[in-house]
């Protein structure tokens, strides 16, 4: 049997960010917000090795981009990912200072209306802006929503932050065997639970995403059939202030007997978010990485 106890290595990262996240948290959340994304892209990008990764993607995905274009977005993208993680771990003071958070774009009433008649619902967003928003706004609107997330290796840091998702999540819910039963049961009551669809998946349909191949999971788009759910891609797009969001909402998908064509459509729209606005997407994942 593997040994599952934590590493050296494990402690001292769970340590460091624990310590990071706690000195944070000593400072006014509109105070601590920005500092922790100075401090991630000045100082944490550099010696994570996040600054390489976003480059080697940039240099895929987007080989003209002029070298101050890159640098931009490098610290923009590292910037927004240092915000994401002191906002997960402030929990109702995140909700306190964002104010109203609106729900915009083409799918944003049937989104209410399938939430209100109790209808099954599948919020699709990414790694983009801040994912939490589109929680608070469900909550400001009366609404819960469960949030389906992949468990970390580091079992230390992913006890905390499962913790902290709590304040977003009703509830949260990992992607294992006993996770997915607990989605199925919320789905048939009628629930509404999210899930970020663009982490590779290694058995996931090799489908497109900016132009390249990306293993996909199809499953939020067989739920949806499975379940009659609402299949509708959001964000919670960061506004000008560093502080604030708007959550937009996109047409829905409509349900059909190709789940991977439906899982296309949903990375089409991730898509033209992460093109319109490129430094608030997570670019330190292996997206594009293949067996």
């Amino acid at each position: 049997m593997a040994d599952t106890r934590p590493t050296l290595a494990d402690r001292m990262t769970d340590a460091a960010a624990r310590g990071l996240i706690g000195l944070g948290r000593l400072l006014p959340y509109r105070r601590r917000v920005p500092v922790m994304g100075w401090i991630t892209s000045r100082l944490l990008a550099p010696l994570t090795g996040w600054n390489r990764r976003v480059r080697k993607n940039l240099a895929l995905i987007l080989p003209d981009l002029a070298p101050a274009d890159v640098r931009r977005i490098c610290r923009e993208a590292t910037g927004n990912g240092g915000r994401l993680i002191i906002e997960t771990y402030s929990g109702a003071e995140m909700a306190a200072n964002v104010g109203a958070v609106p729900m915009v774009g083409p799918g944003a009433p049937a989104l209410l209306d399938a939430c209100a008649s109790d209808r099954a619902v599948l919020i699709v967003s990414g790694h983009f802006g801040n994912y939490e928003a589109i929680a608070v706004a469900l909550k400001q609107a009366g609404h819960e929503m469960a949030v389906l997330y992949r468990p970390m290796k580091n079992r230390l840091f992913n006890a905390h932050y499962v913790k902290a998702l709590e304040d977003y999540a009703a509830p949260p819910i990992p992607t294992d065997r006993r996770g997915i039963t607990q989605v199925v049961r919320i789905l048939r009551d009628g629930g509404t639970i999210g899930i970020l669809i663009d982490l590779r998946n290694s058995s996931g349909a090799p489908l497109q995403f900016m132009g390249h191949t990306a293993l996909t999971s199809t499953a939020a788009a067989e739920w949806a059939v499975k379940y009659n759910a609402l299949l509708v891609p959001a964000y919670g797009i960061r506004q000008p202030d560093g502080i604030g969001f708007e959550v937009f909402v996109d047409t829905p998908v409509p349900h059909s007997d190709d789940p991977a064509a439906m899982t296309q459509a949903l990375n089409d729209s991730l898509e033209r978010q992460v093109r319109a606005r490129p430094g608030q997407w997570f670019w330190m994942h292996r997206r594009w990485s293949t067996p």
